[in-house]
């Protein structure tokens, strides 16, 4: 394989497009502008995407039968709706729309410094900007990076709990309006659930086969996210100011392709968890916005914001589970000695004594 050199002595593989970031695979502050630029990408995405669906949406017809992706998911959060799930201002979804596009412009420009100005290889020091260097064989730096990645997830699922209990609520689809039970409407959850056997009961059959996505109000799913975030931030610490076990060193393979490996697993447990969840569960996927549950289709023929939300998640999970067992089959491999150039194991020399 043809190799090209770029500062500090790197070597690049010329690989095929198909390989994505393998080549920057040695260039953190390469690899750290194509990170940043995807990010871009994403949010330029979902600004865009949330404009077109406002410029497409009519309030006379269901959400769930009008091919929308994201308003759905906006009206859930309580945002521009009332009593019945009923859409009354497009503006909040106009703002949240244009902000994403301009963090998009910020994103995309930090990108294409990153990837063509800034430095092909973080450095690794004391100082703060020092700290985003790295090296994939570093036990101790790699745990610290899975610790912030920890704490970010968990501030997370702590947005969400101040959206719904101080920033408006959100959409309770079992909420009574003017005596009328079921209508749904936006309120404030004031009081989640915080006892823990309660909440780490969805982690069993005790509510039905359907475990988690057994939920069925919003108490215990606000209480939920503040305990994932209380875990993940305190996950994240713990990750942070520590070493790891010895026992794990030799269990894990410390590499690039590895971590893929291990994040493309993830990605594919909590795709086919979602797909699951949104298919089953109607509570934290309204039917006034997603359609009827257990169906992928409406009365009508059309394919609901369920539906699709559903095929997706099953269609993508399915792939990341190919990806996490590609990529972890050639991290074991090379951990073992295995040489992909010419198919062969290589051995280390025997020493005689």
């Amino acid at each position: 394989m043809a190799a090209t050199f770029v500062p500090r002595g790197i070597v690049v593989p010329e690989v095929g497009w198909w390989s994505g970031n393998a080549r920057l695979v040695n260039l953190s502050g390469k690899l750290l502008g194509a990170h940043v630029a995807h990010a871009g990408l994403i949010i330029l995405w979902a600004g865009a995407m949330t404009l077109f669906e406002i410029s497409h949406f009519d309030p006379n017809q269901p959400m769930y039968e009008q091919g929308l992706i994201l308003l759905p998911h906006l009206a859930t959060l309580g945002l521009g709706v009332g009593a019945g799930g009923a859409v009354i201002d497009t503006n909040p979804y106009f703002a949240i729309g244009v902000i994403h596009l301009i963090s998009s412009a910020v994103l995309g420009a930090g990108g294409l410094f990153h990837s063509l100005i800034g430095p092909s290889v973080l450095p690794a020091s004391s100082t703060f900007f020092g700290s985003f260097g790295y090296d994939w064989k570093d036990k101790r730096k790699m745990t610290n990076i899975l610790g912030i990645h920890l704490v970010l997830l968990g501030i997370g699922a702590w947005l969400l709990v101040a959206k719904a209990m101080f920033w408006g609520g959100i959409f309770d689809p079992w909420m009574n309006v003017d005596g009328f039970s079921g209508i749904g409407d936006v309120r404030v959850i004031t009081n989640p659930t915080l006892n823990p056997f309660r909440i780490f009961s969805y982690l069993f059959p005790v509510h039905g086969i359907s475990g988690m996505a057994a939920v069925d109000n919003l108490e215990d799913v606000i209480g939920g996210h503040i305990w994932v975030g209380l875990m993940c931030i305190g996950g994240g610490i713990w990750h942070m100011i520590s070493s790891p076990f010895p026992w794990t060193k030799n269990i894990f393979v410390w590499s690039g392709e590895a971590y893929l490996s291990y994040s493309l697993g993830a990605l594919a447990y909590m795709g086919f968890l979602a797909a699951y969840f949104v298919t089953v569960n109607n509570t934290v996927y309204p039917e006034v916005f997603y359609g009827p549950v257990g169906v992928i289709e409406t009365a009508t023929g059309v394919v609901s914001a369920r539906g699709w939300l559903f095929t997706f998640h099953v269609v993508f999970a399915s792939l990341f589970l190919c990806g996490h067992i590609w990529h972890a089959i050639r991290a074991r491999l090379a951990e073992s000695g295995f040489d992909f150039k010419n198919d062969d194991m290589v051995q280390a020399p025997l020493v005689n004594f």
